[in-house]
Formats: C-alpha cells, sequence, structure tokens
C-alpha cells in the first residue's frame, strides 16, 4: 500500500474514532459534561431537532454507532486487503436493506428520511466498489458514504 493510502486510511480511521466518541452518549465524562453544559445553557447549535421520543433516540444513537463501528470494519479489512468481506460489510451493516428502509421511513421529517435513504443507498454502491478491489476508487466511495454522516449531523441533531 502507497503511503498516501496509508494516510488516508489513518484520516479516516481517526474520523470514525471522532464519530464514535462523538455519538458515544453520557457514559463518557467529557460528552456527560457537554450534555449538562447544553442544558443548563439551553444552546442552540443550529441544527434541526428531529424531537424524537427517549426511547426512538436511544435505538437512532445505537444504529449510529453500529454504522460507525461497520466503518472501522470496513476500513480495517481495506487495509488487510480483504476487499470482499468489505464490501459485504457495506451491503449488510449500511446498506439499505428492508429492515433499513423501513426504519429510515418512520421519521416525520422528510428531509432527515431522504438523507438517510442516500447514505444507505451509497453504503450499497460503496459494496459493489469495494469489489473491484481498487484502493483508490474504493476510498472515494467510502468519502461519499461518510460524507452523508457529516451532512446529517451538521444538520440534524437529536
Amino acid at each position: 500500500m502507497k503511503l498516501t493510502q496509508v494516510i488516508i486510511l489513518f484520516c479516516i480511521l481517526y474520523s470514525a474514532g471522532f464519530f464514535i466518541v462523538s455519538f458515544a452518549g453520557d457514559n463518557y465524562p467529557a460528552n456527560a459534561e457537554m450534555h449538562n453544559h447544553n442544558m443548563a445553557g439551553n444552546m442552540d447549535d443550529g441544527r434541526i431537532s428531529l424531537s424524537l421520543s427517549p426511547q426512538m433516540k436511544i435505538n437512532q444513537l445505537s444504529n449510529m454507532r453500529s454504522h460507525v463501528e461497520a466503518i472501522q470494519t470496513i476500513i480495517g479489512l481495506m487495509g488487510e486487503e480483504d476487499f470482499i468481506a468489505a464490501s459485504g460489510v457495506a451491503h449488510t451493516k449500511l446498506g439499505l436493506t428492508e429492515e433499513m428502509r423501513r426504519m429510515c421511513n418512520m421519521f416525520e421529517n422528510k428531509d432527515f428520511t431522504q438523507l438517510g435513504l442516500a447514505f444507505h443507498k451509497s453504503a450499497d454502491t460503496l459494496g459493489d466498489v469495494l469489489q473491484t478491489k481498487d484502493v483508490n476508487n474504493s476510498l472515494r466511495a467510502l468519502q461519499t458514504t461518510m460524507g452523508y454522516c457529516v451532512q446529517c449531523h451538521a444538520t440534524f441533531r437529536q
């Protein structure tokens, strides 16, 4: 693997780790402190609230964490040059399965729903590209999929 590819993979892994910590919940002291700070100051960060029930919020956060874990697994498998296994993870853990389609369609905010569906479709494209075993195209497809994560988290909040 070329040095630039190693650097790109490192940056992706770093970003994935950031997402895990960002959405880890109140079990982590730094996150709990930020939560308490936001509650005390009633700060609005400008993102659109999904106004989820407490149970839906827990479920959604769990789903997002599993998505980050899947991306981390894909990156690791790419590093091991096991593109077929990475493709399987992309399709089964991130792709637009019927279960994911149903979950996305449960939300009242249609923009959120459309963004979620686009994310899952891009993961299926990622899975297809990974099967070609082309590192550069796979990284571009992964960037597209993660771009939906970034866009969603910049637009919406629980």
